[in-house]
Parts: structure tokens; C-alpha cells; sequence
């Protein structure tokens, strides 16, 4: 029996008829935002008198940064500033999910918070139109942190049966799955589909296409509905990149990336001129796929299971041992998007998106150098 967690065991029958009751004209606004850790979510609600209509009838508000790995206690409040606004699929209507920048005493960014300088390049290279559709892959675990369903002292079968598998013997967790995906369309969230992966317990969902900064916006949302139907079931939803060591597929968040050039007729000149500059730059994106500078992609990026090695930068069409993928209809059709395969489950897609789309769009060795001279001395 796998390990659940005893909340999840209390009667929802009862919670159902407080859950039922009329609130009148008041809301409850809950409130998201990143936490210290670069990939923790955290989360309080206030009550507003009436429905707000756009983010913009959203207050700001603060917390304690120094119980979220954020401040000192000596300093430690935080200013919670709202930018964008989702449907509640836990308290339904009029209620509202508000996803939160994090700004430090002096209305500076704080450490975690890459919104704002991904919000800038974006904003920078919005005649381009840049789309991402990324692919979050993810892990079910107990509560005891072994693999949801697997056997308690052993393994399950090899991998092969399991990718879009069928089948109580090779999908686990399907329900989590499932509800995860309705809470995302209720909420809004631009999700494109779902699929189980090759390594039993895992999963994957796409959502995209976005434009711009909203990918981020997206995403950081998805994971926060993912978690919270996760609590509901009583189990763990880890984005770690390498769960199981061994012959098992790590999780990657996979990539998907086009502009206006690319999506038009011959836009494969354009994909390959984006790939050519991602290849020169393969060491500070690999820096930036993960949020420990790429020692989590170490574990991950191996030249085995379906990823390209850490160390090298490699491009084919329907390769999916490269770091990056043509598809191939795209090259086929000699236009559309390409997939970056780097990036890992537990990333940031501020820092993703960002650094591609500099890299792609924006940077020069000029530009570069002129960049690092205006840094401040620290």
C-alpha cells in the first residue's frame, strides 16, 4: 500500500457541506508566489468585499520572508504584488488564484523572483512574438518519498510498458492526473495535453503556446494546481530530475520555441540560426536550466535515457538524444519550432524562457561586453 498522508484520509463528506456553504458577495483572493528556495510555492488568502474583475482590483500585501528562506527576522517583511489572475478550482467561483512577483523591503526584486528581469527581455523582443509551449514532467512519490505504487522493497518492471501506458499494472496515479488537468482548465491555464512517461509513477503535461512572459506566468501556476490536488490525494508530485538512480528516465521540462520568422515559409533558416547561437552559449544556458547553476542536470544529462550529454551541444531532426530537436514535420515542412531538451523538471521558466530568447533574439558579443562593464561592483 503506498504511503499517504493522514490528511488526506479526514472525511470530505464533512469538509463538503462548509465547502457548500454561501459566502454572499465576498471573495477569497489566495494569494502565490516563489519561495526562497528558487522552486518552492507558498501560498495565504484574504477576503475582498467584492469579485475582482482584472488583476488591477488585486491590493498588494506582505508576508514573513524570514519563515520562507527570504529575510532576516529582523527584517522581514516582503511585498506580495500581484500579476496575474486565475479562476479558484478548490473554492470555485467567484473565488481567485492570484500568482505574486516578490519584492524585498526596499521594492527591489528579491533573489528569487526572475519575473521582472525576464519581463524586460520579453517586452524587448515583442515584435518577434515569441511562443514556448514547455513540458513539465513530474514524479509521484509517498509521503515516505519512494515512488508512488511501486513495490515497497523493490522495483517494478523495466521500462517499456509504461509510456502512455494503459492499464492498472502500468499507469500509477491516474486519477491525480486527471483532476490536476480539469483544475487547470477551470483555472485557466493554457494546458495542452497530458501523457504518462517511460518511467512508471511519471507523468508529463504540456501548456502552451504562450506568449512571452505568460509562459512563466503558466507554469508556475500548473505546478501550484499539481501540488495541491497532489495534497488532496495524499501524495507528493516531485519535479526532482533524477528520482531514481539507475536505469530510470529522469524529468526534464522540455521546451518549445518559435517566433514569428519561424512559424512563417522558410522559417527553418531562422530555426537553424537560433540553434547555431544556442550551441555557442551552451555552458551559461546549462547554468540556467536548473536552480542550482547545473548540478541537478548533472544527475540528469548523461547521453543516456532519451537526453543528450551535459557537457556537449548536439541538434537533430527527431533526435531525441540531442540537446536540441527539430521535429520532424518541422523539417519537413521546412517551418514551425524547435524543442530545447535541456532544461530540467525543476527549472525556473522565467530563467528558461529569458535566457533563450536573449540568446536567440537579443545578444551579441558587443552588447555582452557592454552588459558586464555596467555591472555593479558587489
Amino acid at each position: 500500500m503506498a504511503s499517504v498522508s493522514l490528511s488526506s484520509r479526514l472525511n470530505k463528506a464533512v469538509r463538503q457541506h462548509y465547502m457548500s456553504l454561501p459566502q454572499g458577495e465576498r471573495v477569497q483572493v489566495t494569494y502565490i508566489w516563489i519561495d526562497g528556495s528558487g522552486e518552492g510555492l507558498r501560498n495565504k488568502t484574504r477576503t475582498l468585499d467584492v469579485e475582482p474583475q482584472t488583476i488591477d482590483d488585486i491590493p498588494e500585501w506582505n508576508f514573513d520572508g524570514s519563515s520562507t528562506y527570504q529575510a532576516e527576522g529582523s527584517n522581514s517583511d516582503m511585498y506580495l504584488v500581484p500579476v496575474r489572475m486565475f479562476r479558484d478550482p478548490f473554492t470555485q467561483d467567484p473565488n481567485k488564484l492570484v500568482l505574486c512577483e516578490v519584492l524585498k523591503y526596499n521594492r527591489l526584486p528579491a533573489e528569487t523572483n526572475h519575473r521582472m528581469n525576464c519581463n524586460k527581455v520579453m517586452e524587448e523582443i515583442k515584435e518577434h512574438i515569441i511562443w514556448f509551449g514547455m513540458e513539465q514532467e513530474y514524479t509521484l512519490l509517498g509521503i515516505d518519498g519512494h515512488p508512488y505504487s511501486w513495490p515497497t522493497n523493490g522495483f517494478p518492471r523495466p521500462q517499456g510498458p509504461y509510456y502512455c501506458g494503459v492499464g492498472a499494472d502500468k499507469a500509477f496515479g491516474r486519477d491525480i492526473v486527471e483532476c490536476h488537468y480539469k483544475a487547470c482548465l477551470y483555472a485557466g491555464v493554457n494546458i495542452y495535453g497530458s501523457n504518462a512517461e517511460v518511467m512508471p509513477s511519471q507523468w508529463e503535461y504540456q501548456v502552451g503556446p504562450c506568449e512571452g512572459i505568460e509562459m512563466g506566468d503558466q507554469l508556475w501556476v500548473s505546478r501550484f494546481l499539481l501540488h495541491r490536488v497532489c495534497e488532496d490525494f495524499g501524495v507528493v508530485a516531485t519535479l526532482d530530475p533524477k528520482p531514481m538512480t539507475g536505469n530510470w528516465n529522469g524529468a526534464g521540462c522540455h521546451t518549445n520555441v518559435s517566433t514569428k520568422q519561424m512559424r512563417e515559409e522558410g522559417g527553418l533558416e531562422f530555426i537553424e540560426q537560433a540553434i547555431e547561437k544556442l550551441g555557442k552559449r551552451h555552458k551559461e544556458h546549462i547554468r540556467m536550466y536548473d536552480p542550482r547553476g547545473g548540478k541537478d542536470n548533472v544527475r540528469r544529462l548523461t547521453g543516456l535515457n532519451e537526453t543528450a550529454s551535459i557537457h556537449d551541444f548536439s541538434a537533430g531532426v527527431a533526435n531525441r538524444g540531442a540537446s536540441i530537436r527539430i521535429p520532424r514535420q518541422v523539417g519537413q515542412e521546412k517551418k514551425g519550432y524547435f524543442e530545447d531538451r535541456r532544461p530540467s523538471a525543476n527549472c525556473d521558466p522565467y530563467a528558461v524562457t529569458k535566457a533563450i530568447a536573449y540568446t536567440c533574439l537579443l545578444h551579441s558579443e558587443d552588447r555582452e561586453k557592454s552588459e558586464e562593464e555596467n555591472i555593479p561592483a558587489m
